[in-house]
């Protein structure tokens, strides 16, 4: 037998479904690329669909090597104490009763965690930050109308970002109306975009407890350094530095 792979969950995000024969159905989906960069960086991805936090969540987490918390929806701010703004999206409370916990257990049992997106906003409401919910003429366009693949804009990398990738600043791809306001306690900023905009966050205590705010999945295929987050995920899970 080969060595054993670390197997990586990926709780599902819902898509409500309008057409076809069942208008209304609710999918739990997760897309490819995200499996497709776990599988490249050598791990096995295993998708979470969604369950009550209790048992069952701690039966998903004792199956797991590490997490990858994907893009989304927005989350809803009644988890971060605010009441919805005009700029608010779709929200879907059942996808984060799921995966908050997810994050605050799977954390607490030392499972090396990766968030994209909103996986990243989900990482910093879990531990007590807050969110701006629309981040309207924020001075950069961070809703691009490019090629997903294409850099839109740059961002400063600092600390742990900044050694992963072995430089100073980065061009990355950007569809995100929403961002880190207040700072989750045992966090810090890894990576901001000229306008100020948090766009990377990182643990202070030195376990693996990343979050990037563009989306390096959508990126490998023209820009292979951008599955380092993945590689690094997956180090992390089988214990190498």
């Amino acid at each position: 037998m080969g060595t054993r792979k670390p197997v990586i969950g990926v709780p599902a995000n819902v898509l409500m479904d309008n057409h076809g024969s069942f208008p209304g159905t609710e999918r739990a989906y997760v897309n490819q690329d995200y499996l497709d960069c776990l599988q490249l960086a050598g791990a096995l991805p295993v998708v979470l669909p969604m369950v009550a936090d209790g048992p069952d969540l701690q039966a998903q987490l004792a199956l797991l090597d590490g997490l990858l918390f994907t893009g989304g929806v927005d989350l809803d701010p009644l988890t971060y104490g605010e009441e919805p703004a005009p700029g608010l999206e779709d929200v879907y409370p059942d996808m984060d009763r799921h995966q908050l916990p997810l994050a605050r257990r799977g954390r607490a049992a030392g499972l090396p965690i990766l968030g994209v997106c909103r996986g990243m906003q989900l990482l910093n409401v879990a531990f007590g930050g807050t969110l701006h919910q629309d981040l309207g003429r924020s001075g950069l366009q961070h809703v691009q109308k490019g090629w997903r693949h294409a850099p839109s804009h740059s961002v400063e990398l600092l600390d742990g970002l900044r050694r992963l990738f072995g430089q100073d600043s980065l061009a990355t791809n950007s569809f995100h109306h929403q961002a880190v306001k207040d700072l989750a306690p045992g966090f810090r900023v890894s990576a901001r975009a000229r306008d100020g905009v948090v766009e990377g966050l990182e643990a202070l205590d030195g376990s693996f407890a990343i979050g990037v705010q563009w989306h390096p999945e959508g990126m490998v295929r023209q820009h292979p350094e951008m599955l380092l987050p993945f590689q690094a995920l997956v180090r992390a899970a089988t214990g190498k530095p």
